[in-house]
């Protein structure tokens, strides 16, 4: 396991985002996105486990204007692996995927996940057509995953192998229903208001 700490990817990494939309995975991705400071174009997904990736694939497709960046982690996106599939047969170049592996299912008392015991998932992001994949395990690695994440053209699957540590809870809002008004009134403005 590598030494590097998840809050501190996410920080130099996201020290490029600009205006990239930024939807996290349940329990510590969300923490760690909240971290860096809450903001309108963050979606956090506070229970729906596994469809993390799908949201961003869904959203990369309905604004191909924006850049859509998924935040993480292991256990989150094991749920959901058929997730890539699709976004490998649909290929949408302005979708990334970030996944801060710490080889454990945090939010219900860190039991091994398999990705301590074998599976590779930039390797099985690869084998569904991914043409960028990266498993990053140190800092030099760190230092690219901005460009990865923000810059390359996609989809993007970035594996960060993290230590496995308890941080203190950053909380953003939980009403699902004013994050999802918030984030729709990010993206559409006036026009939001009209919508059902």
């Amino acid at each position: 396991m590598s030494g590097l700490h998840r809050r501190d990817v996410l920080k130099t990494a996201f020290a490029e985002r600009g205006d990239a939309l930024a939807i996290s995975g349940l329990g510590s991705a969300t923490w760690d996105l909240a971290s860096l400071g809450d903001r309108d174009d963050n979606f956090y997904l506070w229970g729906a486990m596994g469809n993390a990736a799908m949201i961003g694939l869904g959203l990369a497709r309905a604004r191909p204007d924006k850049r859509v960046v998924v935040v993480s982690g292991d256990g989150e996106i094991l749920m959901g692996l058929t997730a890539f599939t699709t976004i490998g047969a649909k290929r949408p170049e302005n979708l990334a995927i970030c996944v801060l592996d710490n080889e454990r299912y945090t939010e219900t008392g860190r039991q091994p996940t398999a990705t301590g015991m074998g599976t590779d998932l930039a390797g099985v992001a690869a084998a569904c057509g991914f043409p960028v994949t990266r498993t990053l395990t140190t800092e030099q690695d760190v230092a690219g995953l901005g460009a990865l994440l923000f810059s390359q053209t996609g989809p993007v699957m970035a594996v960060v192998k993290v230590v496995d540590e308890s941080l203190p809870m950053a909380v953003p809002p939980r009403d699902g229903g004013y994050l999802k008004t918030r984030f729709r009134s990010h993206l559409l403005g006036a026009q939001a208001a009209t919508m059902p």
